[in-house]
């Protein structure tokens, strides 16, 4: 598995080199992954009706984060790449702190895996968006 450091330099490393696919990339995989297991997650939560709310609102927010890099990427690696990174970050931690509010129907184990690769596409995605500015800056 890769470090955190590991995959936002290969996600910065796109700036340079935009033939690299969005998929190829840790944090946009780990994204997915996130979403991939909420469906599991959402079966739990669907029992009770206040477990419903939250999926509701949980399903769009984890589909954000991965939408909003795949928009990034879609539209080239110019000033708005940077731009939906930090919107995809500020879905991830909307996603962190509603998993963190989900202790009364998901098992504290479940939880703290969700978190846990949250914060690594939380980590990851502040990484890869200070090496692409500060690129961007050195190149102006």
């Amino acid at each position: 598995m890769k470090t955190t450091g590991q995959i936002s330099s290969d996600l910065a490393d796109t700036v340079t080199k935009p033939n690299d696919s969005l998929e190829s990339f840790g944090i946009y995989q780990l994204a997915r992954q996130i979403f991939e297991d909420f469906w599991n997650d959402s079966e739990i939560l669907g029992k009770d009706y206040r477990g419903r709310e939250l999926v509701k609102q949980q399903v769009r927010s984890l589909d954000s984060v991965c939408s909003n890099m795949e928009e990034g990427f879609g539209r080239g690696f110019g000033k708005e790449l940077p731009q939906h990174l930090k919107i995809s970050r500020g879905e991830a931690r909307e996603s962190r702190g509603r998993y963190e509010r989900c202790g009364h129907l998901l098992p504290p184990e479940i939880i703290a895996q969700r978190v846990a690769c949250l914060s690594r596409v939380i980590g990851g995605l502040s990484k890869t968006i200070q090496t692409i500015e500060r690129r961007a800056n050195r190149g102006r």
